[in-house]
């Protein structure tokens, strides 16, 4: 399953409305002793069990100990009785939506504009009704007989106007925040924003509190590299930072990236936002999500 494929139906079993004790709270002895992460940690469920019902996946999101949990659209096709149960569900867990993708439209089509703004604007109800007050937003594919200046100022005025949709509005007492991600070539050799400096650069011009950029470090591991200077350089607009390991989307530690340092320099850097894991366990994923949670707390001392 690939998060990105969000029109996809998707099966979610109903969820069991009877109080339970959170699997993470069952072991908050053990866990309790352990050091906290210097910033808040996240995981995009779409990562987790993608055939498990909907509530057996935040229990695993739980039980590695996270408080968070990202989301891509799962909820398209759910009703109120749906809504409820998963509410519940988070509550019974301790969790919260921190994110949530699936907005049909790319912001870097100036013909689907109008179709991305009423996405967005259509995409509050549920934000607001699971207390989620992030989306994730995507540029789409190059158009074919648009120049990259011309698909590079769409995406801008789209973002503009998109802020104007947002400004203002919270949910559970955070300003809704757009945030705009790349996606590297070899995912996706069609997507138009690849590299995190011209994301940035787009977010720069439309110098919006409400707008910032989702910094994927697997992704841009892949297209650009340099990891380290970008986070330096551009930390006052990063909202949101992804965590996989190159190659295979694996956990930190499988692969090329240091992630011990990158969690050292967001230290650094004073970032008080969300840092969420995105990758595929290579064994059991309550493990390999406790041992990315750990290496984030190491990253404190």
């Amino acid at each position: 399953m690939n998060r990105r494929v969000f029109t996809q139906s998707l099966a979610v079993a109903a969820l069991g409305a009877a109080a339970q004790v959170p699997a993470a709270a069952q072991g908050a002895g053990s866990e309790g002793a352990e050091k906290a992460a210097p910033f808040p940690l996240s995981v995009m469920l779409w990562t987790i069990s993608p055939n498990l019902p909907f509530e057996d996946r935040l229990a695993k999101v739980a039980d590695a100990g996270y408080r968070n949990v990202e989301l891509v659209g799962e909820y398209a096709h759910w009703n109120d009785a749906d809504y409820a149960r998963a509410k519940i569900a988070c509550k019974q867990q301790g969790l919260a939506f921190d994110a949530t993708a699936g907005l049909a439209h790319g912001v870097a089509d100036p013909a689907a504009r109008d179709a991305f703004l009423a996405d967005l604007g259509a995409a509050l109800t549920p934000m607001e009704t699971l207390e989620c007050p992030a989306m994730i937003v995507l540029s789409g594919n190059v158009m074919s007989g648009m120049t990259r200046d011309a698909q590079h100022a769409a995406a801008i005025e789209t973002l503009k106007r998109a802020a104007a949709v947002v400004e203002g509005k919270h949910i559970r007492g955070e300003p809704v925040r757009l945030l705009l991600e790349c996606i590297d070539p070899e995912e996706n050799p069609h997507y138009f924003l690849t590299r995190a400096t011209e994301a940035i650069e787009i977010v720069r011009a439309v110098n919006h509190p409400q707008v910032q950029f989702l910094y994927d470090i697997f992704h841009e591991q892949i297209a650009e590299g340099n990891l380290m200077e970008k986070l330096k350089e551009h930390i006052d607009v990063i909202g949101l930072i992804h965590v996989a390991d190159v190659p295979g989307r694996h956990e930190p530690g499988t692969g090329e990236i240091n992630y011990g340092n990158i969690f050292r320099r967001l230290v650094e850097l004073k970032y008080e936002r969300m840092v969420a894991m995105e990758f595929h366990a290579t064994g059991d994923e309550v493990t390999a999500l406790r041992g990315a949670r750990q290496l984030a707390a190491t990253a404190a001392s």
